[in-house]
């Protein structure tokens, strides 16, 4: 494939005049730009208001500019794919100035400095970032991104669903960038795969469906990671969690309790999970499994896995559940599972009670108490055959020691809503006993959730074993004050 081509990434070749549909009359409004004789002009329309017509223009002179930087690259023997992103940037800042100032005059464009700098900033993200999605990547207030088609790009910035005025050039472009993000963790997204899961650079999660199955154009949704991730200290400073409640759960961590932590979808599941991996000392072995790698331990001895998806001819899939079985004969002290949420539930119970104490995983689930139904339906689902529930519920209460419930609220503050012990029963059910909790009074004026985490007087049973690892809880942090 020509560096053209490459540069181009699907659209029309070097060559080739931009679409008529691309050139788009009017005279261009301040700040913008257009034929300083008053003639029609290809990044025209915005003075009449019409920002979509505009953003046209805006995208066929930037196609240009593309064109006109792929063909002087070849002409250089430049091939920007096999540089280094750094190096590749500082080719692209050499050239790319001189190259839009030059496409300007050949229109007889008068650009400000506004557009000069945007077009710049377009077509670099073009090249070798994920396009229109840079700015909002870059946003550390943007928690989602969810792009619906070329005009309906919307966004959860600060805990609230906004749209945005981010826009794509069509449905082809917002599938070159999906191309892009997958194709960079040895994924694929085509017709026979239409939907996959993969992750950013800095981990952030990413997941996209496209025709057939999106039956209105490709949609790409990105779960983004915090840029520096969370510190406990920072969940204490922003009220997901009391410096009591922290106290408890480092101990729990450090006394090898295994761990669930629960909760509904965006609701700081993994997030959390990342915070009490903090606690695990420096000399363990872990060995992290998930779908797309999203855990960030700080550990030395760390082996990461992740599943792999089928081929085109249906073959080669590698399973969580294929991954948990080959990490016990990884001689891991620890095994952290990203989530579960099929079959793997059994092997990872299996794990916990044969001597793999301080696992963690994470599971969907409504509440605290709902995570033991869930995990005998994930149970029986990957045995494959009828195991009586009794015995489930043996499993379960030997083998987990606490959940951490984890709880998206109204006003979109990620919260701690439980922490329960699990307590093993006769087989006839699992005790799930609450040690703290949020106590929600009310809405205030502002539309803010008030409440508070406490405790809810009860000793943990846990307690005897932090005591045998020589750990010392106060039992004033149990008390309701």
């Amino acid at each position: 494939m020509s560096l053209s081509k490459r540069i181009f990434d699907g659209s029309n070749r070097p060559n080739d005049p931009a679409r008529p549909q691309d050139v788009v009359g009017g005279r261009s409004g301040a700040g913008g730009l257009g034929n300083p004789n008053g003639s029609p002009g290809i990044l025209g329309g915005l003075a009449g208001g019409d920002a979509q017509r505009g953003d046209q223009g805006t995208f066929a002179f930037q196609r240009q500019v593309q064109q006109s930087l792929a063909r002087r690259l070849e002409d250089l023997k430049i091939d920007l794919i096999a540089l280094s992103p750094s190096d590749a940037q500082r080719v692209i800042e050499t050239h790319l100035h001189a190259i839009i100032d030059d496409e300007a005059r050949r229109q007889g464009l008068s650009l400000s400095g506004r557009m000069r700098t945007t077009i710049y900033e377009r077509t670099t993200a073009e090249i070798i970032g994920f396009g229109p999605l840079d700015p909002l990547l870059a946003d550390d207030r943007c928690s989602e991104i969810m792009v619906n088609g070329p005009r309906s790009v919307w966004v959860i910035r600060d805990g609230k669903m906004v749209r945005t005025d981010t826009q794509f050039q069509d449905d082809d472009h917002i599938l070159r960038i999906a191309h892009r993000i997958v194709s960079r963790v040895g994924r694929r997204v085509d017709e026979v795969s239409p939907m996959v899961d993969a992750r950013l650079p800095d981990g952030s999660r990413v997941n996209v469906v496209i025709p057939p199955v999106a039956l209105d154009g490709p949609k790409i949704t990105i779960r983004k990671f915090a840029r520096h991730g969370w510190k406990p200290q920072d969940l204490v400073k922003n009220g997901t969690i009391t410096a009591e409640m922290l106290v408890f759960l480092e101990a729990c961590v450090r006394a090898n309790c295994n761990i669930i932590v629960s909760g509904g979808t965006n609701s700081g599941k993994t997030s959390l999970l990342n915070v009490l991996s903090v606690f695990i000392p420096n000399d363990e072995r872990i060995v992290t499994i998930e779908d797309a790698a999203e855990l960030q331990m700080q550990q030395e001895h760390v082996v990461r896995l992740e599943s792999r998806p089928a081929t085109v001819e249906g073959k080669n899939r590698i399973t969580i559940r294929d991954l948990l079985v080959n990490a016990l004969r990884m001689a891991p002290r620890r095994i952290i599972v990203g989530e579960c949420r099929g079959g793997e539930a059994l092997d990872m119970l299996a794990a916990m009670n044969t001597g793999h104490d301080g696992s963690m995983t994470t599971i969907h689930a409504n509440t605290a108490r709902d995570v033991i139904s869930r995990l005998e339906m994930l149970v029986l689902q990957g045995a494959g055959v009828d195991l009586p529930l009794r015995a489930i519920r043996q499993q379960i209460g030997s083998a987990v020691q606490l959940i951490v419930h984890m709880h998206l609220f109204e006003d979109g503050r990620r919260r701690v809503a439980m922490i329960a012990e699990v307590l093993p029963g006769t087989g006839e059910y699992v005790a799930v006993d609450p040690i703290f909790e949020f106590e929600r009074k009310g809405i205030d004026s502002n539309g803010q959730i008030t409440g508070r985490l406490r405790a809810t007087e009860k000793r943990p049973h846990l307690l005897e074993r932090l005591d045998s690892f020589g750990l010392q809880v106060p039992p004033s942090i149990f008390q309701n004050t």
